[in-house]
């Protein structure tokens, strides 16, 4: 199993502990999918700007076929979504 460094909430600190307050104040919790990107703020903040584009921004696609795509895409790929 590959281990990946983390900064956890706890230790964060200015943009990094902006965002993790943000995933917290929407998810109730800090997916390992953000935490993952902790080592370098700036790469989670574009990131999760690019998901809130796919997922809510303008779009011929409903929010829920960006759903369902995403889950399928997700199970191919034996990922927990």
């Amino acid at each position: 199993m590959a281990w990946i460094n983390i900064i956890s909430w706890e230790e964060s600190k200015g943009l990094l502990r902006r965002q993790y307050d943000s995933t917290m104040k929407r998810a109730g919790k800090i997916w390992n999918i953000v935490s993952i990107m902790s080592l370098n703020p700036q790469a989670m903040m574009d990131s999760m700007r690019f998901y809130r584009t796919l997922m809510f921004g303008e779009s011929p696609l409903t929010r829920s076929e960006r759903e369902m795509l995403a889950t399928v895409v997700s199970s191919v790929n034996h990922c927990t979504y």
